[in-house]
C-alpha cells in the first residue's frame, strides 16, 4: 500500500522570498480596495469635498436575496418622535423576467446582485487629531439590480412604506385611466347655469336662406339632471424626485386627455328671458384636458425595480456623499441615485369626476353652446316646442381643468411575493 501511494506524490516547493523588484513584477486584483477622499469645502456638508471620506469596497458581485418583517430606523433620537424609515415586509429579490431570472421563475429563487459594495465612513477634521469626528456611515453599492417591494399587498388600503426619509427620482410614465359615470345637476356645479343660445326659422323646419334666416335665441336652466357617460382618459405623469425626512406621501402632476362624455337628461330652461321649456337634452362633450396633481400615500408604492446605485446611511449632521445627487440630512437617509420607473400609472378602479371638476366644465360648456348655436329647425315647434334637443358636439378646444387625485391604487403596483407556495410573506 505504502509504494502505491508513494507512486501518486506530488513534490512540494517551498516559498521563495521575492525581493521588491520582482514583487513588482507581479500582476492581480485584490478582492477588497481602500480609498481616501480629502476635503477641500468649508466642512457644512453641502458639498462633497466638506469631508474625508474613507471607503472599502468589494471589487466583484454579491448576490442577495432577503425578506424584512419590519425595518425601523432612527426611531426618537434627533429628528423627533417616529421613525426616519418605516417599512413593513420589505423585500429584495431579483426581479422575475429580467437579467438571470427567468420569466416564469420564482421570485424566491432569483437573487438581487450588489455590484461592488462598499462600507464609507465620512470624518470631520480628519487631519486634526484634536477636532477629528465621524459625521456618517453610508452602506451601498455601485450598482443593485433586482426588485425591491413593501407590503403584502396591492389593494385598496396602505401597507408597506410608513415614512421614508431619503431621496428617489421618479421617472416619467403612462397609462389609462376611466372616468366613472354619474349625474350632473345645477346643484352639483356651484349653482351654475347653463347657458346657450339656440337658432330656428319662423316660416319652416330650417334656417340659412336668403329669404328664410336664422334667429338666434338665448335660453338660460337652473334645472337640469344629465347623465354623464364614463370616457377612457390617456394620461402621463411627469418626473418627478422624493427628497425629505420622514415622508409619508409623494406629489405627482401630469396630465389626461379625457375622451369622449356622453350626456342625455331632463333640462327646464328660460328661453329670451320669459318662455318656459322642458327638453330632453343629449350631445357629447369633447376636447378637456385634465391637468393632474396626485398625492399618493406611499403606502400604493410596493414594486420598485432596481438597477441603479443604492446606498443606505446614517450622518450626524447634512453630508453630501460622492456621487449623491442630493445632500442626505441628518439622521438614517435612504436613496437611490438614478430615477426609477414604477411602471404603468393605470388606476385600477374607476377615477371619480368631482363636483369641483363639473364646475370648471359649466362655464366652458356654456360659453361654447352661446358661441355656436344649435339648429333646431323652426323656432316655434322645434326649439320652444317639442319635447327633445339634440345639441351634438361640445368640442371644447384646449379646455384644461384642473383635476386634483388622492391615493390612487395603481394596476402595475401589484408584486409577486418572495416566497414559496401560497404565503404573502416569509
Amino acid at each position: 500500500m505504502g509504494g502505491f501511494l508513494a507512486g501518486f506524490a506530488t513534490p512540494v516547493s517551498a516559498m521563495q522570498v521575492l525581493d521588491d523588484q520582482t514583487l513588482g513584477e507581479e500582476t492581480g486584483q485584490a478582492a477588497f480596495y481602500t480609498s481616501y477622499g480629502a476635503p477641500s469645502g468649508t466642512g457644512s456638508g453641502t458639498n462633497s469635498s466638506d469631508f474625508g471620506f474613507y471607503t472599502l469596497g468589494v471589487q466583484g458581485k454579491v448576490d442577495i436575496n432577503t425578506n424584512i418583517q419590519h425595518l425601523q430606523l432612527g426611531c426618537g433620537g434627533v429628528n423627533g418622535p417616529g421613525c426616519d424609515i418605516d417599512i413593513n415586509n420589505l423585500s429584495l429579490s431579483g426581479n422575475p423576467g429580467t437579467g438571470t431570472c427567468a420569466s416564469g421563475a420564482a421570485r424566491a429563487s432569483c437573487d438581487a446582485t450588489l455590484t461592488n459594495p462598499f462600507l464609507r465612513l465620512a470624518i470631520k477634521n480628519p487631519t486634526t487629531l484634536a477636532t477629528r469626528e465621524v459625521v456618517g456611515l453610508q452602506l451601498g453599492a455601485q450598482n443593485v439590480t433586482g426588485l425591491l417591494t413593501a407590503g403584502t399587498e396591492n389593494s385598496t388600503t396602505p401597507n408597506g412604506i410608513n415614512s421614508l426619509s431619503g431621496y428617489m427620482s421618479v421617472a416619467a410614465s403612462s397609462g389609462t385611466a376611466t372616468t366613472a359615470a354619474r349625474s350632473m345637476t345645477y346643484a352639483d356645479t356651484g349653482n351654475q347655469a347653463i347657458n346657450g343660445q339656440v337658432k330656428g326659422s319662423l316660416l319652416t323646419n330650417s334656417c340659412g336662406g336668403f329669404l328664410d334666416p336664422c334667429i338666434n335665441v338665448s335660453y338660460s336652466s337652473t334645472n337640469y339632471t344629465l347623465n354623464l357617460s364614463s370616457a377612457t382618459a390617456p394620461l402621463t405623469t411627469n418626473a418627478t424626485v422624493v427628497n425629505g425626512k420622514r415622508l409619508s406621501s409623494i406629489g405627482l402632476t401630469g396630465t389626461a386627455n379625457v375622451g369622449q362624455i356622453d350626456f342625455a337628461g331632463p333640462l327646464t330652461a328660460t328661453v329670451a328671458g320669459f318662455l318656459n321649456l322642458n327638453k330632453q337634452v343629449t350631445g357629447n362633450i369633447t376636447g378637456l384636458i385634465a391637468d393632474l396633481t396626485i398625492q399618493e400615500n406611499l403606502g400604493f408604492v410596493h414594486s420598485i425595480p432596481l438597477n441603479n446605485p443604492f446606498s443606505l446611511s446614517l450622518q450626524k449632521q447634512d453630508v453630501m456623499w460622492p456621487g449623491a445627487p442630493a445632500v442626505a440630512q441628518t439622521g438614517w437617509w435612504m436613496a437611490f441615485n438614478d430615477p426609477i420607473n414604477i411602471g404603468n400609472v393605470t388606476p385600477s378602479s374607476q377615477v371619480q369626476i368631482t363636483n369641483a371638476v363639473l364646475a370648471q366644465v359649466i362655464p366652458k360648456i356654456s360659453t361654447y353652446l352661446t358661441n355656436n348655436p344649435t339648429n333646431c329647425g323652426n323656432l316655434l315647434t322645434g326649439c320652444v316646442g317639442g319635447s327633445d334637443l339634440a345639441v351634438g358636439n361640445v368640442a371644447l378646444t384646449n379646455a384644461h381643468v384642473a383635476f386634483p387625485l388622492t391615493d390612487l391604487q395603481l394596476a402595475a403596483q401589484s408584486f409577486p411575493p418572495n416566497c414559496y407556495g401560497s404565503l404573502k410573506f416569509c
